[in-house]
């Protein structure tokens, strides 16, 4: 099978080497394409010097536009599975293998990495679990779906899923509602238990007083978009 391993960056000059090494070194197998969106910082002279396959987008999109540029990119060249892992290295492609199983076995077209299934490795702060949680308890609401992880961006997609999410992806908060949409369009979701690690280098877009914006703000998208959207039949 074809697979291909998106990894979006902003800024993240101090990790993306070890990132994409640890890639190119451990999993040969898998194809990957890192988006660079419109770093300010070193990101993307890292990735020229060390020929490492990327695209850089002319403006910056935020997390959503620049995932969807890699399933654009995944779409376009007949890729089986696409991927998602951060280019901060918190998501470890040591659990791709698991990630991808349920795709392959055709159990679900998508599956996210939960690090709250087995609660080991990196948990992140008490306002975001609390955040994730309320998020949680919206879209099981909304949709009937019990995604466990609903802002982890460890995630992958078989080719239909990636087909959809390269034409319909949000772009402010895109990880919960990508769920969302993806629900209401009859798309099977499953959890994957994964350990994730805590950020090594550069700063997280979202701090504690961010966490309670977020959460407001993608629980109103959430509602928002069950409200105008039909659940397509099956």
């Amino acid at each position: 099978m074809k697979i291909l391993v998106i990894i979006p960056a902003y800024n993240e000059s101090e990790n993306i080497e070890k990132v994409v090494d640890n890639l190119i070194e451990n999993y040969p197998q898998y194809d990957y394409l890192v988006v660079n969106d419109c770093s300010t910082d070193d990101t993307e002279d890292i990735l020229k010097r060390r020929g490492y396959n990327y695209i850089s987008l002319p403006v910056n999109l935020g997390i959503g536009g620049g995932v969807q540029s890699g399933y654009i990119y995944a779409a376009q060249n007949d890729y089986d599975i696409a991927i998602q892992i951060d280019g901060d290295g918190q998501h470890d492609p040591a659990y791709i293998g698991k990630l991808i199983r349920p795709i392959i076995d055709g159990e679900a077209d998508i599956t996210v990495g939960s690090r709250f299934i087995e609660k080991e490795g990196f948990q992140t702060s008490f306002l975001r679990r609390l955040g994730i949680n309320i998020i949680r308890l919206v879209i099981k609401i909304c949709c009937g779906v019990n995604a466990t992880d609903t802002t982890s961006g460890f995630r992958a997609s078989n080719r239909e899923a990636t087909k959809f999410f390269a034409s319909n992806y949000a772009q402010d908060y895109p990880e919960p509602e990508a769920i969302v949409s993806a629900s209401l369009n009859n798309f099977r979701f499953k959890d994957v238990p994964v350990v994730m690690k805590e950020r090594e280098g550069g700063v997280s877009s979202i701090n504690a007083k961010r966490s309670i914006y977020y959460m407001i703000k993608v629980s109103l998208a959430i509602i928002i978009c069950r409200i105008g959207t039909r659940r397509k039949k099956k």
